[in-house]
């Protein structure tokens, strides 16, 4: 069996047209950049907006040019993708890889045109698709997400095991062939093989399944600790914002580097700390939903109780489990008979670590917004009406602080995402063998200086994803200012 070029029988057709379209979109950006040092020497127009435009001359001419350059360049990019997807590997790597993530295609395309359709009836999220910028990077966002979905439920996309190995296949480059393979395997290494003779494609797969299963849930966590703690401490202030913002400020005082590796240690983990933290802060989530329920139906009983008992009664049978192991073996805690799932070790702690790290800056966040809030007229209202603290917290500061929340909920998840891949390279947290990008790149860059793909793909999936939640956030902040 032959091996795979990168294009196949697309690189005939594409391959020459890309050659010449990067190079002068280059220019093409390098000249408008330069421009802009320059007076325009054009009139200008006002947008509906409010934004202005330069339009006409030598200046409107560069921004026409860039612009159409950009949608040619990205025309061919999807004729990549579409033809790959019709070919398979008739089109080479990129047809092999473009087959592959056919669900994710398919799941975007449906997402984009049902939020474009319906995105006037859906708040800030809708309009998110008014912002290029927004669009772009829920784009790759969502690419990744989807890839996490298909792979962890349904063994899609992935081509091989990723930590199954093959022989014959160590180091091997891009498209080479798996020999012996049977008519059901499939018949390539689409991203070569690492020095452990393991798919680096099917690896970058599995590896989204771990980020994207820690890093959005535990900024979630983090955030429902500093909105708890937050906008007490803001409201009331005195000597509970000066005890609270104490706590905060000494574990900010510790390098956050520092402080995330101390926490994933061995040494520390066997000591049980991790878990004792995972009982106190795995609390929050349930104070908040019931904090949150209660203050707003407390004067309607019967609807206060049943929405308590079938938003907490879950949460509390979730948390139990989490917290809950029953190896007697471990030093984790066991406090019932009942454990519906099992986390693994490193993956709480990592999950732990990053809730712990992240809860002080979302709690100072918090906490000036409440203090910025809570003097505004709608406020004074609230408490002339005689409504109580929380609900005043609750339902009249937390939803005008929104905005803020949202653009950094976005960009903490990148950043989380960040501290996951440099624990993985640094072979903290998560097991040795596991997919994770950052353990993949270290296992990469041993070789770096003889073969670049077993690193490659996986720091450029880290890259993109992060990327993509930077402009995810640029479009809300826009968007959340316009609201």
């Amino acid at each position: 069996m032959d091996p795979l070029t990168w294009t196949g029988s697309l690189g005939s057709i594409l391959n020459p047209i890309l050659t010449i379209l990067v190079p002068v979109f280059a220019v093409a950006v390098v000249a408008r950049i330069l421009l802009s040092f320059f007076e325009p020497d054009t009139g200008i127009q006002t947008n509906p907006d409010g934004t202005i435009m330069a339009t006409g001359g030598v200046w409107g001419l560069s921004s026409k040019l860039v612009n159409w350059l950009g949608l040619a360049l990205l025309l061919l990019v999807l004729a990549y993708i579409v033809f790959g997807v019709l070919l398979g590997t008739g089109a080479g790597i990129v047809g092999g890889i473009s087959r592959q993530f056919l669900p994710v295609w398919i799941a975007l395309i449906a997402t984009y045109v049902a939020s474009i359709r319906y995105k006037r009836r859906l708040g800030l999220y809708g309009k998110l698709f008014d912002s290029m910028i927004g669009m772009i990077g829920f784009g790759i966002v969502m690419f990744w997400v989807y890839t996490a979905i298909f792979y962890g439920l349904f063994d899609l996309i992935a081509t091989h095991d990723p930590l199954g190995q093959a022989s014959g296949m160590k180091n091997k480059v891009p498209g080479t062939p798996l020999r012996g393979a049977e008519d059901a395997d499939f018949q390539w290494y689409l991203f070569g093989g690492d020095n452990l003779a393991r798919d680096i494609f099917s690896r970058v797969v599995a590896g989204s399944t771990i980020v994207i299963a820690i890093a959005p849930l535990a900024t979630l966590f983090a955030f429902m600790v500093g909105i708890t703690l937050g906008l007490p401490a803001g409201y009331y202030g005195g000597r509970l914002d000066t005890l609270l913002s104490f706590v905060a400020n000494l574990i900010l005082a510790f390098p956050v580097i520092l402080l995330f590796y101390l926490l994933v240690t061995p040494e520390i983990v066997a000591t049980g700390l991790p878990q004792f933290m995972a009982v106190v802060l795995f609390l929050f989530p349930l104070i908040f939903a019931g904090v949150l329920i209660h203050s707003r139906y407390r004067t309607q009983p019967s609807k206060d109780y049943l929405y308590l008992a079938i938003v907490l009664v879950p949460m509390a049978l979730i948390y139990m489990s989490l917290i809950n192991n029953p190896d007697p073996t471990s030093s984790r805690i066991t406090f019932w008979p009942l454990d519906f799932f099992d986390i693994p070790g490193g993956v709480l702690v990592v999950f732990v670590s990053v809730v712990f790290v992240n809860s002080p800056t979302v709690f100072r966040i918090v906490r000036g917004l409440t203090m910025d809030i809570k003097t505004r007229d709608y406020v004074a209202a609230a408490q002339t009406r005689g409504e109580r603290p929380w609900y005043i917290m609750l339902w009249e500061i937390l939803p005008n602080a929104r905005g803020p929340l949202i653009v950094d909920f976005c960009l903490r998840i990148g950043y989380t995402t960040i501290l996951l891949g440099t624990l993985g390279f640094f072979g903290l947290g998560l097991p040795p063998e596991s997919p994770d990008w950052g353990s993949t790149i270290n296992e990469g860059r041993k070789l770096l200086s003889i073969y670049l793909h077993p690193a490659l793909p996986p720091a450029l999936s880290l890259l993109s994803l992060v990327l993509g939640l930077n402009l995810l956030a640029d479009g809300l902040r826009e968007e959340s200012l316009r609201d």
